[in-house]
């Protein structure tokens, strides 16, 4: 019997664990599973969450027995810790370096990766730092695609022609309590029962002093991720990784030709839509489960981690 398991159905411990990386950066990640499993699975967040969203998914496929389960907080969210004197410049290049280093820390040289929206952006630049690492992706509303930005970007879109005070200032509302609950509850058919903690968990880390202008950087980076993105389609076309997008059908963020758009250079990819929104995971999660389980069996079976 698994050690993680103290009787038959019971559900895996989760630890909450720490490890210093990258010049002093404290990352604090979550963690279910044998550290000797067959695979290890990367969970990736994205805004404004951290990996309290993956809390029901790590213990779901730690149960099988199979995968070693790691969630880590990037920097600038949850629980991870960047020192002042590290002088930290909040870049999507500088949060997946961080992350590339973090994967040495534990020692990860093989992993699937589950990728959301600014998972994404991280998760794919590991894909190109180290493509024999990436035994799979999945992609939930984690976008690689113009045809993917939905209309909330057009919020966004006049900060990066003119980064001005001004236009900063205009966008400053999307850090705000009213924009990060939207993100929950729009395109959800039951968002009475989302569990408000985790919406308010967000907003009270957003709320600490300084991370709200954080937020405001990485909003501008952001169009960084999209000039990558023909770098992304050549990964994908030249390497061919396992591929399932598991999409909230009704996300304005992220919408769904671009989970569609996979196709275009992975024609191996599984498409997949759950009646939800941005954070599927909260209503669907039981469902998103079962197909990524089912969808890491048939494509890479037990593993071999190297």
């Amino acid at each position: 019997m698994s050690n993680s398991l103290t009787k038959a159905g019971a559900v895996p411990t989760t630890h909450i664990r720490r490890v210093t990386v990258d010049n002093g950066i404290d990352v604090f990640y979550r963690e279910a599973g044998e550290q000797n499993a067959s695979i290890n699975v990367l969970l990736l967040h994205g805004f404004p969450a951290s990996s309290f969203q993956y809390r029901n998914l790590i213990t779901t496929l730690a149960a099988t027995g199979r995968y070693r389960v790691i969630a880590p907080d990037l920097p600038g969210f949850g629980f991870t810790v960047v020192p002042p004197e590290r002088d930290y410049k909040y870049t999507f290049e500088n949060i997946a370096k961080t992350i590339e280093a973090f994967v040495d820390a534990l020692n990860l040289t093989s992993f699937a990766v589950y990728i959301f929206d600014y998972g994404a952006p991280t998760g794919l630049r590991l894909a190109l730092s180290r493509p024999k690492s990436i035994l799979a992706i999945i992609s939930q509303n984690g976008n690689a695609f113009e045809a993917g930005l939905g209309s909330f970007w057009d919020n966004i879109r006049p900060y990066w022609a003119e980064p001005t005070s001004e236009n900063r200032e205009k966008i400053r509302w999307l850090v705000g309590f009213d924009a990060t609950k939207f993100q929950y509850t729009e395109g959800e058919a039951h968002p009475e029962t989302i569990p408000p903690e985790a919406y308010h968990l967000d907003q009270a880390l957003l709320d600490r002093p300084g991370n709200a202008d954080i937020q405001l950087d990485l909003f501008l980076d952001y169009q960084n991720n999209v000039k990558l993105y023909p770098s992304f389609h050549n990964y994908f076309r030249t390497h061919q990784p396992p591929l399932l997008a598991i999409w909230g059908k009704n996300d304005p963020i992220f919408i769904p030709p671009g989970a569609e758009a996979f196709k275009e250079v992975l024609p191996k990819a599984i498409v997949k839509f759950v009646d939800g929104g941005h954070f599927a995971l909260e209503n669907h999660g039981e469902e998103i489960g079962r197909e990524i389980i089912e969808f890491l069996g048939s494509e890479i079976g037990s593993g071999v981690k190297a």
